[in-house]
C-alpha cells in the first residue's frame, strides 16, 4: 500500500523546483500568481471526481488568465501531477518492478502482471477516440462553458444514482485482482471524460464501481490509469504545440506543474482516506450545485 509520507529527499527536491520556478516566472510576469492559483485548483481536482478541465477552464476565464496557449498550458501542468501519483505509488511500483523482471511466479508478479495488463487495456478506447477528435475537443468543447456545466451535473447526478440505488455486488477489492473485462468498462467510461467537465477520474471511478470494483480500489486504479493517460496526452500535445510555446511560456508551464505537483501528491492521499470511510455524494451534490453556477454566470455573462 503507497504511503502518504513524503521522503525528506522529494520534499527538497519539491521545495528547489517550487523556489526555482517562481524565481523564473515573478520577476517579468505580474500573473505569476494566477499560474499558482490554477497549479493549485489542478492539483485538487485532478484527482477529485469533479473535473480539471472544467475547474481549469472556468477559473482561467474568471482570473482573465493570459497565458492559456491554446489550451497547451492547461494539458501541460498535468505534468505535474503525473509525478505526484508516480511519488505516492513509489513504492509499489518498484515492488512491481522487482516481480516483472525477476520473471517470478509469485502472487506479486501475477498480481502485477494482471494490473498492468488491465491499465493497458483501459487505455486503448479514450487513446483512440482522443486522438480522432483532438483538434474538436480542443477547438470546440474547450471553449464552451455550457458544455463544461452540463457536463458536471450529469456527472453528479450518475454519482447520486450509484451511490443511492440498493448497495451492488462488489466483486474486486484489490487491484491485483482487476480483470481485464473490468479493465475494459473502465476504458470504455473514460472515453467520456474527453468532454470537459466529465473527470476522468469520475468516468473512471464510475466505470471501475459499474464494473464491480469497491470504492478505494475504483478510485486506485483510476490513480495508476493516469500515469500513462496523463503523461502521454500531455507528450503528444506539447509535441504538437511546440510551436505556439515561447521562451517565456516555460517559467510559467514548470511553475505551474510543480504547484499541482505538491498540492496533487497531498490531494492524492486525503482522497484514499476520505473514501475509506465515505461514499461519493458529497462530490456528486458538489458537481451539480458547480454546473448550476457555471449556467448562472453564462446567464449574466461573467462567462
Amino acid at each position: 500500500m503507497a504511503s502518504p509520507h513524503l521522503p525528506l529527499p522529494y520534499i527538497i527536491i519539491a521545495a528547489v523546483a517550487l523556489i526555482a520556478s517562481l524565481a523564473m516566472v515573478i520577476p517579468g510576469d505580474p500573473e505569476w500568481w494566477k499560474v499558482v492559483v490554477l497549479g493549485i485548483v489542478q492539483g485538487i481536482t485532478e484527482w477529485l471526481p469533479i473535473s480539471s478541465t472544467g475547474h481549469l477552464l472556468i477559473v482561467s476565464k474568471l482570473l482573465n488568465y493570459q497565458g492559456s496557449i491554446g489550451g497547451t498550458f492547461e494539458i501541460f501542468i498535468q505534468v505535474g501531477t503525473v509525478v505526484a501519483v508516480v511519488a505516492f505509488y513509489i513504492q509499489d511500483l518498484l515492488k512491481q518492478a522487482q516481480a516483472l523482471l525477476g520473471r517470478s511466479t509469485s502472487e506479486e508478479a501475477r498480481a502485477a502482471r494482471t494490473l498492468w495488463l488491465g491499465i493497458v487495456i483501459a487505455m486503448v478506447p479514450a487513446g483512440i477516440v482522443g486522438l480522432l477528435a483532438r483538434d474538436f475537443i480542443k477547438a470546440v468543447l474547450f471553449e464552451t462553458p455550457q458544455v463544461i456545466a452540463g457536463a458536471l451535473i450529469f456527472g453528479g447526478i450518475v454519482f447520486l444514482v450509484i451511490e443511492l440505488i440498493p448497495q451492488r455486488q462488489t466483486l474486486t477489492t484489490e487491484l491485483g485482482q482487476v480483470s481485464w473485462k473490468q479493465a475494459l468498462g473502465v476504458g470504455i467510461a473514460q472515453i467520456f471524460a474527453l468532454i470537459p467537465g466529465m473527470s476522468r477520474s469520475g468516468s473512471c471511478i464510475v466505470g471501475g464501481l459499474l464494473a464491480g470494483l469497491d470504492r478505494r480500489t475504483a478510485t486506485a486504479f483510476s490513480f495508476y490509469l493516469a500515469m500513462p493517460v496523463l503523461g502521454g496526452a500531455t507528450l503528444v500535445d506539447l509535441i504538437s504545440s511546440l510551436d505556439d510555446v515561447q521562451p517565456d511560456d516555460w517559467g510559467r508551464l514548470l511553475l505551474g506543474a510543480v504547484v499541482s505537483m505538491i498540492v496533487g501528491y497531498l490531494t492524492i492521499g486525503w482522497l484514499l482516506n476520505y473514501i475509506a470511510r465515505h461514499n461519493f455524494v458529497a462530490f456528486g451534490i458538489y458537481r451539480i450545485i458547480i454546473g448550476v453556477l457555471i449556467l448562472g454566470l453564462v446567464a449574466v455573462g461573467v462567462l
